[in-house]
């Protein structure tokens, strides 16, 4: 008995204007390539770094350009000033030189800011003045609080720093600048200071024509200042790029995780409870590969319950059609001794006889209807010359043919060409034989059953007819349903098992095709019957 148990598949064809559930959502990003899903996770962990990324150019941009403005600015200046000295304070001719003491007095007569450092050099390089030593400036550190009473007080000492290998290298990168500056070039750019700071460093050469009289160099050592105003600037974007991608992964997980999770108990529900179908319409309605997923287990799971349906359904049928012949078995086996008549006995074991072939039938036809899903799927489709197969299993009937038998005749056109179609030679055969045998067992004694195959309109068409008693109108499509026979009038019982046709069908079908019944008429008169086989042609 088929089961009963209903299916959790939504329905897809809602009438009255109703919205089908399952309906996608129109994409926001279909300006983007790929599928919505896709797009949504490229937008999204995009715009976070696109914040990051500007804001990054962006202070870089800036920092360069004040990093530039300084050195204008100390350039314009250190020009002044080196033009100031050499006009004021160069004698000696013809060869002319700069009077250290008078430059070192302008100089600390010139205005100098706190985060700025002049020092002037001599024509060897040798240093004669420095702001800070003029202005007296000296390093502070801010001390640690009071220790209170009994706690150990940390040793404070006054002595100067010991000089590091950073001095080291500040110095010598300050000698090379000045050498630089000597030969009467003028050196800008960035440079570490004997503390280890960023300075913006500027040396112009004070000459007198191509005589170089001395060095003027400047130093701004607000650099790293301006850094760490840029990070302070930085961690704005930071932090809205840490809350866009966070913010983007939330919505990520409630997009994917929890859709996948909710599959996942669905899944499990169909496995342990018992269900016959996923159903979740708010997910099939997603225009994305979750959406495809949901359907295609919704369809999945809905073909398999109806493939379990089929099984049951085909269980049952088998069961009751096995137990007619197992029942008439057991009446005649029964029977068998209690009867003592010579005739009787006779016809009892005729019965048996019978009912044995049937079983055997039966048997064998459910085994072929059980394998030949499997058959279909593991064979790959092939060209297979219609014509040729026909007249080769129409051969093998004449030349097995007994004598009473219905005769199979193939009626081959003239100059017919090639009807080649894509299919399985085994399972094609095995329709022409269920199609020949059928109409064999419905052909009355001294018939004769014609098979046919032509081209047309890029199909193969291939027909059987026999010179039976017809099919009722009612009947052309119930004929190729499981276990339905309707045997003429002194057929012989049990040859027929009722799946011939249902498996020809089916096969049919797996190739593409139709298989059809239909009574040959004429004069208004019923002369038999025709079975219309169309396969699509082999394309070239």
């Amino acid at each position: 008995m088929a089961s009963a148990t209903a299916t959790a598949k939504p329905d897809r064809d809602r009438g009255g204007g109703e919205e089908d559930p399952r309906a996608p959502r129109p994409s926001l990003f279909r300006w983007l390539p790929g599928s919505r899903l896709g797009r949504l996770i490229i937008a999204l962990n995009v715009l976070g770094l696109a914040i990051l990324i500007a804001g990054a150019l962006v202070l870089n941009e800036l920092r360069q350009g004040l990093v530039d403005a300084r050195i204008d600015s100390l350039t314009t200046q250190g020009e002044l000033m080196a033009a100031i000295i050499d006009q004021a304070f160069t004698v000696g001719e013809p060869t002319p030189a700069m009077d250290a003491n008078d430059a070192s007095l302008t100089l600390q007569m010139l205005a100098n800011p706190k985060t700025q450092r002049a020092r002037l050099f001599d024509a060897q390089g040798r240093p004669i003045a420095d702001s800070e030593l003029v202005a007296d400036r000296v390093e502070q550190r801010v001390l640690p609080p009071a220790a209170r009473r009994g706690e150990a007080r940390l040793p404070l000492s006054l002595k100067p720093r010991p000089k590091t290998a950073v001095a080291a290298e500040a110095r010598a990168a300050l000698r090379a600048e000045v050498a630089k500056a000597l030969r009467g070039q003028h050196v800008a750019g960035l440079r570490r200071s004997e503390n280890g700071d960023r300075v913006v460093s500027v040396s112009i050469p004070i000459q007198r024509v191509q005589a170089v009289l001395g060095v003027l160099t400047l130093e701004a050592n607000d650099v790293d200042e301006i850094i760490a105003r840029e990070r302070m600037a930085l961690i704005p974007f930071i932090l809205i790029a840490v809350a866009v991608s966070l913010s983007s992964s939330l919505l990520l997980t409630r997009l994917i995780a929890q859709p996948v999770r909710r599959l996942a108990r669905a899944a499990d529900r169909v496995r342990l409870a018992g269900a016959r179908a996923i159903s979740l319409p708010d997910l099939a309605r997603r225009d994305d590969e979750l959406g495809d997923l949901t359907r295609s287990l919704e369809d999945m799971t809905q073909a398999l319950s109806e493939r379990m349906d089929a099984i049951e359904s085909f269980a049952a049928d088998v069961a009751h059609e096995i137990k007619n012949p197992l029942t008439s078995l057991r009446s005649a086996v029964e029977t068998l001794d209690l009867v003592t008549d010579p005739t009787a006995r006779e016809r009892l074991l005729r019965i048996l006889k019978n009912d044995v072939q049937r079983l055997d039938r039966l048997v064998t036809d459910i085994s072929n209807a059980s394998r030949l899903d499997a058959e279909l799927s593991r064979d790959n489709p092939k060209p297979v010359d219609l014509e040729r197969l026909v007249a080769d299993i129409v051969g093998l009937y004449q030349a097995t043919a007994k004598p009473g038998d219905v005769a199979v005749r193939f009626a081959r056109p003239v100059g017919l060409e090639a009807t080649t179609v894509m299919g399985r030679e085994g399972s094609l055969g095995q329709v022409f034989r269920n199609l020949i045998d059928n109409a064999r067992s419905f052909s009355p004694p001294g018939g004769e059953v014609v098979v046919a195959v032509q081209r047309g309109a890029g199909r193969v068409i291939a027909t059987v007819s026999d010179a039976g008693p017809g099919i009722p109108p009612e009947n052309l499509e119930t004929i190729f349903e499981r276990f339905y026979t309707s045997r003429p009038k002194g057929a012989a019982f049990g040859g027929n098992s009722g799946l011939g046709l249902s498996i020809a069908r089916q096969i049919v079908e797996a190739h593409g095709g139709t298989l059809r019944a239909q009574n040959r008429v004429v004069d208004g008169q019923v002369i038999g019957a025709v079975f219309l086989l169309v396969l699509p042609e082999a394309k070239a």
